[in-house]
């Protein structure tokens, strides 16, 4: 058949934001997470493909997905870390959420790797690399679905998806960059040394970013930013760093640039243009999150396969992760938050990362025996489970463009998410 225009092709792909946009006001009035239905749409625009004659799956989506996923994951930190701001009330909620998705993400890992052990795969290494994607609850889903909680459940969720989504991925590599150490002392060291170098790094980075962009005066600077952001992670990966934790600081010194900027440094940065940046930031990240996150999923939806979804193991198997996953889930935020669970302890969906991690399982590692219907299967129960607790709790899920600051904001952040002048606001504090 003859290959697709270049102006059908754009048709499409616009035509896929624009559903996507929609998709997201029924998941405002439905409480169906948005990502359920792009994987639908991807089914459906895989079927209509190949009613056409075209054949779909293999390398190229695969590589697709690897590229949009990386991105994306990319500009989802970025985004939740703009919106974490650092002080000493917030301790509390930070420690508990980093213990919380640190606890849970090894206890579901090797969880499941003995489910997967004794069903699937009889190495347990293996078992183990296909287990740590299960294990990662998705960012993508939960920053955009707390909107309507309490403050501490809202700010508690994104830290905690933050966090799961930055120590899985590192668990991930590190397990498979040290498959073949001697000791557990080489790879306690190795995993210390390397984070160590990173943070050192990512600090130095982002000082340097962050002084050298509030000088630069033209329009068009935020996506060289983005690109300059893209670099470093990819860089950061060649010589196998924790290149998330770039991301993530650089966000982190950025938002709370009055905490990292201090005594003599204070002199060196010019507030407004911090403000501009900041402001105009969020704007780029959000649309960007938006549209990356709409073709992974409706990519993924393509390349899926619906008949092992009728294959009676996989579902058991599946049923058996997730029974898991939210037992080793509840266990922790019963030792560490101890009450006012729900519905958080319900909020704990699979996706992007699950998803790129699992195409990222190293040749020598992949197996013919694992079933990607156990992913589909984990990332569909997962994600309605959230959002029949949302409903069941009375609240909705907000879809990521209606979110502009995930915490009660300052004076000086509220300008700047009503547009309000900051000259205007100096000038009240003055006559107060």
């Amino acid at each position: 058949m003859e290959v697709v225009g270049p102006y059908a092709a754009i048709i499409g792909i616009s035509v896929i934001i624009i559903i996507s946009y929609f998709f997201n006001i029924i998941s405002k009035k439905t409480n169906i997470p948005s990502v359920l239905m792009l994987i639908g749409l991807g089914l459906l625009i895989k079927q209509g493909l190949s009613f056409m004659g075209f054949t779909t799956g293999g390398a190229t989506e695969a590589s697709l997905l690897e590229i949009l996923g990386i991105v994306g994951l990319i500009m989802i930190v970025l985004e939740a870390a703009l919106d974490l701001h650092l002080s000493k009330e917030k301790w509390p909620t930070i420690w508990k959420s980093f213990s919380v998705a640190l606890l849970s993400l090894v206890f579901s890992a090797f969880a499941c790797a003995y489910i997967i052990n004794f069903f699937i795969i009889p190495d347990f290494f293996t078992s183990l690399i296909y287990a740590v994607p299960l294990s990662i609850m998705s960012s993508a889903i939960i920053i955009p679905s707390v909107g309507e909680l309490s403050e501490d459940k809202k700010e508690f969720m994104v830290y905690e998806g933050t966090f799961s989504d930055i120590l899985g991925i590192m668990f991930f590599y590190f397990l498979i960059g040290n498959a073949e150490a001697d000791t557990a002392q080489v790879v306690v060291m190795d995993v210390v040394g390397n984070i160590t170098i990173t943070i050192f790094l990512s600090i130095l980075i982002s000082y340097a970013l962050v002084l050298i962009f509030q000088k630069i005066n033209s329009q068009v600077k935020l996506f060289m930013l983005i690109a300059v952001l893209l670099i470093l992670y990819s860089v950061g990966k060649l010589f196998h760093l924790s290149s998330l934790l770039i991301i993530l600081i650089f966000g982190l010194v950025l938002n709370n640039n009055k905490l990292f900027f201090q005594g003599v440094l204070k002199k060196w940065i010019v507030q407004d243009k911090i403000n501009e940046i900041l402001k105009n930031f969020h704007l780029v990240t959000l649309e960007s999150a938006f549209v990356i996150r709409t073709f992974f999923f409706v990519v993924f939806g393509i390349s899926i396969s619906l008949a092992s979804l009728a294959n009676l193991e996989v579902a058991i198997i599946s049923l058996c992760i997730l029974v898991a996953l939210y037992g080793v889930r509840f266990i922790f935020l019963k030792l560490i938050v101890q009450k006012d669970l729900s519905p958080q302890v319900y909020l704990s969906p699979r996706g992007l990362i699950t998803i790129l991690l699992f195409f990222a399982i190293p040749a020598e590692y992949q197996s013919e025996s694992f079933d990607s219907g156990i992913l589909l299967y984990t990332i569909i129960i997962s994600s309605l489970i959230m959002a029949v607790a949302l409903v069941a709790s009375g609240k909705k899920v907000i879809p990521i463009e209606d979110m502009s600051f995930i915490y009660s904001p300052t004076k000086s952040e509220q300008a700047k998410i009503d547009e309000i002048d900051l000259d205007t606001i100096e000038e009240k504090k003055g006559e107060e």
